[in-house]
């Protein structure tokens, strides 16, 4: 399956990602992990000597203030397309409720883990807030009235680009973890931690993902023109957050 493939090849180009998505037990992950993103976090070794450390440069630290505004801004438009669809789609398919509160439940403790982010470092949400929020809420209405295989084509398209950018974002940090480890340099528990967080919201939603496939999102007509327009609609918005 298309879907499959796509899962598959991008979490193997990261690393065995976390493969209990559901499971509740490691609510730490979703605690804000990062406690200074302007400089790197000072450990002392068991042997209590202290260990050499790397200070973020100027482009570490832009790139983590970008990741994370636009990872808010993201976790923001979910949850409000799943809060626009759900009251729509459960007239006509109530055996849904528990799949979409499962889904949105989800997006907002993803959300709640940005905004704790960005409200502990200071990092200016997106100017755009505003309208990624009445666009969000726009794009799940729409396609809920559209009708089941759209909404659902809607969650497909979405969560394709998300959980791509995150893999971006995750793959950005490695390399960054690598090269400080060959350098010498100790990795701060909390960028370590941000990673983990990442992987875990990544696998949720691919998750999320594959129940929108497996509901008949590839039934909506046209399917390739929707998803083509919403998946198109996601990279310009991610392109402008980070930015603006």
């Amino acid at each position: 399956m298309l879907i499959v493939r796509f899962r598959a090849r991008h979490q193997l180009m990261i690393d065995k990602p976390l493969r209990s998505l559901l499971v509740r037990s490691t609510p730490s992950l979703y605690k804000p992990c990062v406690r200074t993103i302007a400089t790197a976090q000072a450990s002392v070794s068991t042997s209590g000597s202290p260990k050499k450390l790397k200070a973020l440069t100027q482009e570490q630290r832009d790139f983590l203030d970008s990741a994370l505004r636009v990872n808010q801004a993201g976790e923001l438009a979910a949850v409000l397309i799943y809060a626009a669809q759900s009251p729509i789609l459960l007239r006509s398919k109530p055996h849904l409720r528990k799949l979409m509160t499962h889904m949105y439940d989800q997006e907002d403790g993803h959300f709640k883990t940005f905004n704790g982010l960005i409200h502990k470092h200071r990092i200016r949400p997106t100017a755009l807030y505003p309208l990624w929020s009445v666009m969000a809420t726009g794009l799940g209405w729409s396609t809920a009235m559209l009708g089941y295989e759209a909404a659902m084509a809607c969650t497909e398209a979405v969560e394709t680009e998300i959980g791509g950018h995150y893999n971006e974002q995750i793959r950005t940090l490695l390399e960054m973890i690598t090269q400080w480890e060959a350098e010498g340099y100790e990795v701060g528990e909390e960028l370590s931690d941000l990673v983990k967080t990442l992987r875990v919201i990544r696998d949720e939603e691919l998750e999320h993902l594959d129940h929108a496939v497996e509901h008949d999102a590839q039934k909506a007509e046209p399917h390739w023109l929707l998803t083509g327009v919403i998946r198109a609609g996601c990279r310009g918005a991610i392109w402008v957050s980070e930015k603006v």
